[in-house]
């Protein structure tokens, strides 16, 4: 019995979205390319892995074969990776937020470090308008920055939209009183959303803890010291975001992904990596 990786690569695809349409963008085939792979599949493990309907959805066998699936491809993916090329050398200055590299890099850039040992990675973590304005000055080859719109950053490779949420114990919130907020410093996209959507609905606030970490921005929540913004994906599963209609709407948060333009194999690389892992 042999699992195709085109089929893996449709199948986590389809599971992601919820469509065929969307998988088969995704993976740059046609829909009907995309659903003969998952008749495919199923037919070769002998169970059903998807639910049919207005949104595909996974059974409880397809839930299961979703781990095998994607350590399959990621391992698929690494081999090409370390045989292709396993001779890239070079050097890229990488900026990202702090938040992002708590959550999300730390593992992608040690899986990169260990395939390509030869490409020197100088990181660098800032708040986003720090790292946009040192990127124009060509301190950076890439950095991945959040904005508010993005058309803010017309140049900028988008990576994902997610809603902003207020989170917090909503205890603390006294409509008499004003917010205690939990905040970055500025300048910060996080900050300027949450000031802008309370002043907007002439909500009074006041900031209780100001730090540029993430962590230390969890474990003053955590004490009950007052309300804090994430996005949507990095609240822990311990917090709660507060209910929809006791705080004011914030936007959503856009992250993207830029570059200086240049001929470079070293940056293009990491680049296509820190794509391919967090679209994946």
């Amino acid at each position: 019995m042999n699992i195709d990786t085109i089929a893996l690569q449709c199948f986590i695809a389809v599971a992601e979205t919820g469509s065929f349409t969307k998988a088969a963008e995704r993976v740059g085939r046609t829909q009907s390319a995309v659903s003969q792979q998952m008749s495919k599949l199923e037919s070769l493990l002998g169970k059903l892995l998807l639910v049919r309907g207005k949104a595909f959805t996974l059974t409880p066998e397809g839930e299961v074969f979703l781990g095998y699936a994607r350590r399959i491809f990621a391992l698929h993916r690494e081999a090409l990776d370390r045989f292709k090329e396993p001779e890239l050398e070079g050097e890229v200055r990488f900026g990202l937020p702090e938040n992002f590299a708590s959550v999300y890099l730390a593992e992608i850039l040690a899986d990169f470090s260990r395939i390509h040992p030869r490409i020197l990675l100088n990181i660098e973590c800032d708040l986003t308008l720090n790292l946009f304005d040192r990127f124009k000055k060509n301190e950076f080859d890439l950095v991945l920055v959040k904005m508010n719109r993005p058309e803010d950053l017309p140049n900028g490779l988008d990576v994902w939209s997610e809603p902003l949420k207020w989170v917090g114990d909503q205890s603390l919130i006294d409509p008499a009183k004003p917010v205690p907020l939990i905040l970055a410093p500025q300048p910060c996209v996080y900050r300027a959303s949450a000031v802008r959507s309370l002043e907007q609905a002439s909500r009074s606030w006041r900031l209780v803890f100001s730090s540029p970490s993430y962590a230390g921005a969890v474990a003053a929540v955590r004490a009950g010291m007052g309300i804090s913004v994430m996005p949507q994906t990095m609240i822990p599963d311990d917090l709660q975001a507060v209910d929809a209609a006791v705080l004011p709407k914030l936007a959503d948060t856009h992250t993207s992904l830029i570059k200086h333009v240049a001929n470079n194999t070293a940056v293009n690389t990491l680049e296509e990596f820190v794509l391919r892992r967090l679209k994946h």
